[in-house]
C-alpha cells in the first residue's frame, strides 16, 4: 500500500491512542455474561472481535433484535465512564503527532466513542490534535467522519491514511479508499495481514516515522 503524499493522518481513539480497550472489554462482557448468560470469555471475545462500531451495534451483531439490547448499551456506556476518565494516551502520542506536524501533515481523532466522551476526554488532556470526531447521530468514524475532513482541509481520499487497532477500522478505510495501517493490541499483525495483505502493521504509534 502507497502511504507516500499523505496530508492528513488520521487516528482511532480507543485502543489506539488511549489503552483503553482491555477495561472496555471486561466491562462489555460481564453485561452479557450478567442478562444475556454468555459465558465471560467468550463474551470478551466476541466484543473484541466485533470491535470498531459502537457497543449498541455490537450487540445487534452478536445478539440480533433482542429487546434488551438498548438497556445493556446503557449500562455499559455509564460503567466505561468510571475508569475512563483515568486512561492516559500512549506514551508516544505526543511525540507521534509533533512528527506529522513537522512533515507537515494534519493529526485528526475519529472515534466511536461519543462526541461528547471523546471532548471530554481530551479537555482534560489537552493533546495538538486537528480535528477530533466522535460519534454523534448520523455522524460516526468512517465515510461520515472522512467526507468531514475532506470538505473542512480540501483533500482527497488518496491523501489521507487511517490507524487504527480493529479490522472494522481497516473495513472503514478501505470502503472509502483511504490507506490504512494496523495497529496491534486488540489483533495481531497475523490477523490485520490475513484480512488486509498489503498494508502496514505497527506495534507502536512512533513506528509511523519510518511509514510516513
Amino acid at each position: 500500500m502507497d502511504y507516500a503524499d499523505k496530508r492528513v493522518c488520521v487516528f482511532d481513539f480507543d485502543g489506539t491512542l488511549v489503552d483503553s480497550m482491555g477495561a472496555f472489554a471486561d466491562i462489555a462482557a460481564d453485561v452479557m455474561e450478567k442478562h444475556y448468560g454468555l459465558e465471560f470469555a467468550t463474551a470478551r471475545r466476541r466484543y473484541l472481535e466485533t470491535s470498531g462500531i459502537p457497543f449498541f451495534q455490537q450487540l445487534e451483531v452478536i445478539f440480533p433484535g433482542r429487546s434488551e439490547n438498548p438497556k445493556l448499551a446503557d449500562e455499559f456506556e455509564s460503567r466505561k465512564l468510571e475508569g475512563f476518565f483515568a486512561e492516559q494516551y500512549f506514551s508516544d502520542v505526543h511525540e507521534t503527532i509533533d512528527f506529522l506536524h513537522v512533515r507537515g501533515m494534519l493529526a485528526v481523532v475519529s472515534s466511536n466513542n461519543f462526541q461528547y466522551n471523546v471532548d471530554d476526554f481530551m479537555d482534560r488532556r489537552p493533546a495538538a490534535f486537528d480535528h477530533r470526531l466522535g460519534f454523534k447521530d448520523g455522524f460516526a468514524k468512517g465515510k461520515d467522519h472522512f467526507n468531514y475532513i475532506m470538505s473542512k482541509e480540501n483533500v482527497t481520499p488518496g491523501q489521507m491514511v487511517f490507524v487504527g487497532d480493529s479490522l472494522k477500522d481497516g473495513e472503514r478505510a478501505h470502503g472509502s479508499d483511504v490507506a490504512f495501517i494496523g495497529r496491534t493490541g486488540t489483533f495481531t499483525r497475523a490477523q490485520f495481514l490475513e484480512q488486509f495483505p498489503d498494508i502496514a502493521v505497527i506495534n507502536n504509534l512512533i513506528e509511523l516515522k519510518e511509514i510516513l
